[in-house]
C-alpha cells in the first residue's frame, strides 16, 4: 500500500494532461481575440475598395 501512494505521488502524467489542456485553451483564445481584432480592419478595407470601385466603374459608364 505504501508503494502504491509513493507511486501515485509521483506520477505526474495527469498534470502533463492540465498543462497541455490549458496551453491549448490559452492558444484558442488568443486566436479568437487575433480573429476579432483583424476582422474589423479587415471589413474596413473591403468597404473601402468596393467605394473606390464603384467610383472607378461609375467614371468609366459616362
Amino acid at each position: 500500500m505504501l508503494n502504491f501512494i509513493k507511486n501515485f505521488r509521483n506520477d505526474e502524467d495527469g498534470a502533463v494532461t492540465v498543462d497541455f489542456v490549458v496551453l491549448t485553451a490559452a492558444i484558442v483564445v488568443l486566436g479568437l481575440a487575433v480573429g476579432g481584432a483583424i476582422s474589423s480592419g479587415a471589413q474596413d478595407l473591403a468597404n473601402d475598395i468596393e467605394t473606390q470601385l464603384d467610383t472607378q466603374g461609375d467614371e468609366l459608364n459616362q
